[in-house]
């Protein structure tokens, strides 16, 4: 799906965000969330994949940006759940807690666009401002259904559906791949 491009990869971030620093079930095995400099690592290279030009955080910005995870791991479920009016809930939550505030930038010879800070300017209240004030924009859409949750067992990770037709299902080819595996499996027996 495409919102804008600063939208899109705010939301897309969130997504890596959700993935990696929450735990769950992710392509058929458990998953723990790294600790220390493993969650930093994570965190970091979450932040980086998209927007490279961005510095390191240190140990407290990695576990403040990651403690918003679960909160946005919960819009995504409320998604899936179909309860629009939960996730906007809690998008609302994100918002105000973030204290989002809209800003105009332009930088790395992009035209000028709109950006989300929080009211302290902190890393986390930052990223918190960006993944609400995204999600705000994609729940007030018509395309809200294109975030979700895996459907295949055993996979608790999301996504943003970005497919033509809005089919997507999974959170990665893997997991399409086992489940296909699978029923093909039980056709033949």
């Amino acid at each position: 799906m495409n919102f804008n491009s600063h939208t899109d990869a705010v939301v897309l971030i969130a997504v890596d965000l959700v993935n990696v620093a929450t735990p769950g079930e992710a392509q058929g095995k458990p998953y723990a969330v790294p600790e220390g400099e493993g969650l930093r690592d994570v965190v970091s290279g979450v932040l980086h994949t998209r927007r490279p030009w961005l510095g390191s955080l240190d140990m407290v910005g990695a576990r403040s940006v990651a403690s918003t995870a679960p909160r946005l791991r919960a819009v995504f479920q409320a998604i899936e759940d179909d309860d629009l009016d939960g996730a906007a809930a809690q998008v609302n939550e994100l918002l105000q807690h973030s204290g989002a505030r809209p800003v105009l930038l332009r930088h790395d010879n992009e035209p000028w666009h709109l950006h989300y800070h929080g009211v302290d300017g902190d890393a986390a209240q930052d990223w918190t401002a960006g993944f609400a004030t995204g999600l705000a924009v994609v729940l007030g859409s018509e395309h809200a259904d294109r975030l979700g949750v895996c459907s295949a067992p055993h996979c608790d990770r999301v996504y943003v559906d970005s497919s033509r037709n809005g089919t997507r299902r999974f959170c990665s080819t893997n997991c399409q791949n086992r489940v296909k595996a699978a029923a093909f499996r039980a056709r033949r027996d």
